[in-house]
Parts: C-alpha cells; structure tokens; sequence
C-alpha cells in the first residue's frame, strides 16, 4: 500500500508515466492504446495484439519448468505442508484477524525474499517481457509472494468468508477503479508453478467484457461498482487461460479477474506473484524501504495484505538473497544511468 496517501507523484525516467505508490501510473495514453517505442523483445506482434485488444498475454516458459518446481517444493516447505500427505493442509489455527484467516483461506505464502524468488524476478525473459508492455527499460519489480491453494474445503474453504454485495470480489474484480475520471494504469503478473486443471481454481477473467469495455460502460448505470463488474457472463464470458509450469501471464488492471474455486479432490494450484512497473528512482523513501526489506529478509510494506508469517519468518531461516546486475537494478539498489555493477564471485549473472 502507499507508505503515505498525501504524497505527490514522481515521475519515472522514460514514457511520462508517474505514480504515487509504485502500483498505480499515470500514463500520456492508456496501455491499451500504447503505440510501442522500443522493438518487441519476447511478445511477438499477435501476442502484443492480444494484449492490447484483450487485456492479458502468456508468455511461456518463461522460467525453466525445473525453477518453477524448486519453487513449489519451497512453498510447501515453508508454510510445513507435506504434498503427499493431505492431513497437513488444513492446519487447525488461530488468526489475528478477518484477514489473517481470508489469507490462509486463499492460500497466500507469506514468503517475499527467497533465493528463488529473486531467481524468477532477475530472470531477463521475465524482465523483457514487462519492456514489452511498458515500453519502458527502467523498472522495478514488485516484492510479492507465492500462493499454495489445496482444494475449498475445511479450514480453507471459501464459505468461511462472508459473502458481499459490493467491492472486492476474488471470484473477479478489477485492480483499478474503472469510474475514475483518469483511471490509473497497472500491470499484474503471475508465473505458474502447477498446471491448473478444469476444476483445480486458478486464474479466471472475461477478455472480452476488457475488449469491449466502453462499449458495456455506456449501458451501465453511473453509480456502478467501480472494483467489481456486474456483466452478463453469456455476453462476456469468463474464461481460465491454460498455463503450465514455468508460464507468465501478465494482465492490465482492467481486466476483470479472480481466482476460481478448487473444487478439486486432490490437487493443487500454485503460483509466483511477479510483476514490475517504471521505477520511481527520485521517490528515496520508497526506494529505501524496499532495499531494506530484501535486505533484512522483513515484510514489504507496499500493500496492507502482505502480513508476514507470524510463526516463522523468513528473516529466522534464510539468508539475504544474492543479486545479478539486473536485479540490483529491478530492486533500486543500482540506478538505471549508472554502469551495471560486477556480479560478485558466485553471484549469478
């Protein structure tokens, strides 16, 4: 979340975009209506069509199906669940709060700092993926965690969380508030660590209710939901993108999204929260914080949902992650206009 609501906006270096918080842009057009600067990298000229025309785009195997199963074997280890064993993913607990328990509800891995994870946010197909939607080379990559979601039921089933009639929705919602007058500009991604059956949740949204968004806006009332849609899913269906091990789906915050149930018996779903945005270079606050969180193995403080594992944390069982060059950059450890620094000895390149 933004460390302070009152704070200006800073500009990032390249393509006008500014932001107070490091989620949320403004840009000089919206993604969408973006005509690119710089040559595509990873997209090719369809996937940069259906980005743009659906709000979201797949890149695959953009880490190594091996990275993406050391990952899921560490979300296990970490949270003490044991894959072959069920008894253990259903953990009779005592939450803090309504959040704590909707967290674990969901499946949330309160991990933020690991080798591993930092092994996905330096990779440069991930990095030059991001180029590819931003335009932009100078990024930063968001301090995110993991998500280990075992079947609804039990301890974990969605019935526990009290229905609504308005806002937040993880069956889907938007990340932006679509009825403002300026609305901003985000990007979400996720890389796969499972891959999803029909029945197993995962990643769901309505492209083209995104595709055809002025158009359904003109029909609806002005006193909307502004986070949650309201559409005729005949019209605009929802749809879940298949993805294996190793995928990147990145989506614009205007696509209306969530999480389907697992309604599975068995299976499991998991994913690595990854995205980047323009770095905010003149922002010292900002940039300070997020150097002594990876340092420190501590909670990022960028958004009030990323709580910490209150049991163990990770700053009491791992070590500072090792940085290449490009994530020192990604991190704001480095400047963007300054010589990219030597990888150390061991350190990855």
């Amino acid at each position: 979340m933004p460390l302070s609501d009152e704070r200006p906006h800073r500009a990032a270096p390249r393509g006008g975009y500014t932001s107070t918080d490091g989620e949320n842009y403004r840009a000089p057009v919206p993604l969408r209506d973006l005509t690119k600067r710089l040559p595509l990298r990873v997209l090719s000229a369809e996937d940069f069509r259906h980005w743009q025309d659906h709000g979201y785009v797949i890149v695959r195997e953009a880490i190594p199906a091996a990275a993406a199963r050391a990952l899921l074997d560490f979300a296990w280890e970490f949270q003490g669940m044991d894959p072959e064993r069920p008894d253990t993913w259903y953990p009779e607990r005592r939450f803090l709060s309504k959040l704590f328990r909707d967290l674990h509800v969901y499946g949330f891995v309160e991990a933020y700092h690991h080798q591993l994870l930092w092994d996905s946010r330096q990779s440069r197909r991930v990095y030059d993926a991001f180029v590819d939607v931003w335009d932009c080379e100078e990024l930063w990559v968001t301090l995110d965690r993991l998500n280990l979601n075992p079947p609804n039921t039990g301890s974990r089933s969605r019935s526990l969380i009290a229905p609504t009639e308005t806002g937040f929705d993880i069956d889907l919602h938007w990340d932006v508030d679509t009825t403002a007058a300026e609305p901003p500009q985000r990007v979400q991604g996720i890389i796969a660590l499972t891959a999803t059956g029909p029945d197993d949740g995962g990643f769901q949204c309505s492209p083209e209710l995104f595709h055809r968004f002025d158009r359904w806006k003109a029909e609806q009332p002005a006193d909307r939901d502004p986070i949650r849609p309201n559409a005729d899913r005949t019209r605009y269906p929802v749809v879940r993108p298949e993805l294996n091990p190793g995928d990147l789906l990145i989506w614009n915050g205007f696509l209306a999204h969530g999480v389907a149930p697992n309604l599975s018996e068995r299976s499991v779903r998991s994913v690595q929260y990854l995205s980047m945005m323009p770095a905010l270079e003149d922002d010292e606050e900002l940039r300070r914080s997020r150097i002594d969180s990876w340092r420190t193995l501590s909670t990022p403080r960028w958004n009030k949902t990323l709580v910490g594992d209150l049991e163990r944390p990770e700053a009491t069982r791992y070590r500072t992650a090792e940085l290449n060059p490009l994530g020192r950059r990604l991190l704001g450890l480095d400047p963007w206009d300054a010589p990219a620094a030597e990888p150390a000895p061991g350190e990855p390149a």
